[in-house]
């Protein structure tokens, strides 16, 4: 189980450079679909983290994802035509 668990970090690094690829998308959609990825990838990054005792990575995935949830919650409301928000 551990081998399995410790393969995991090549998925969690490949979702992590497609969601980056997609982010720099001038679509929408595309974009969200690089926030799901990076939600993904910091998934398997906290299951590979906690099987490693990489705490501060876990800490680190926690903060990216309140990160990407709030680059979702922008993007979707910039595709559904709402305010843009200005300093933030």
């Amino acid at each position: 189980m551990a081998v399995v668990i410790d393969l995991l970090q090549w998925p969690a690094m490949l979702l992590t450079v497609l969601a980056a690829w997609c982010i720099g998308s001038r679509q929408p959609r595309r974009r969200r679909l690089g926030f799901c990825c990076f939600l993904s990838s910091n998934a398997l990054w906290v299951i590979w983290g906690w099987q490693a005792q990489a705490w501060a990575l876990i800490v680190l995935q926690f903060c990216l994802c309140v990160m990407n949830l709030r680059g979702w919650k922008k993007t979707t409301t910039m595709a559904q035509g709402g305010p843009e928000e200005s300093a933030s």
